[in-house]
């Protein structure tokens, strides 16, 4: 690329213009930081993990678990907290849509739009999934004992 423009110099084709005003800077992408789902999902996802960890907490009380279960409940209240903090840093003019409007819109993914219902599905499978597993091994363990 620099060789192209060091023969049109050399041939003396190259125009000299003058230093354009400092224009305003232009963003290409708006600052929308917000993940389009409802609070209310994000809550209930965080309630789910931690409802595993005080299922597993509680079915297996043990002063040793107490350090890892503490890490997890710091890495779960981490993991969703940096994220809510980082939708209400300045510039981010979008606000999370209510359980009203996520009703009645769904929302855009890559694969298309989903019903609310859907996305509910797909956000809160993994949570209630893993208080069931909770459950479960709870009551095996309290079976077995």
């Amino acid at each position: 690329m620099s060789h192209i423009v060091h023969d049109i110099i050399a041939r003396g084709e190259a125009r000299i213009v003058a230093q354009p005003e400092a224009a305003k800077v232009r963003h290409q992408v708006e600052a929308d930081r917000n993940f389009g789902l409802p609070t209310a999902l994000y809550a209930a996802t965080v309630a789910g993990y931690l409802g595993f960890l005080v299922v597993v907490g509680s079915a297996f009380a043990n002063p040793v678990l107490a350090i890892p279960m503490a890490i997890f409940v710091v890495f779960i209240v981490a993991g969703f907290g940096v994220p809510a903090l980082w939708t209400r840093l300045a510039g981010n003019t979008s606000e999370p849509q209510t359980m009203g409007e996520f009703e009645a819109r769904g929302i855009m993914t890559n694969t298309g739009r989903l019903t609310a219902r859907d996305a509910t599905i797909q956000v809160l499978i993994l949570p209630v999934l893993l208080v069931v597993w909770g459950l479960a091994v709870a009551v095996i363990a309290a079976v077995v004992a």
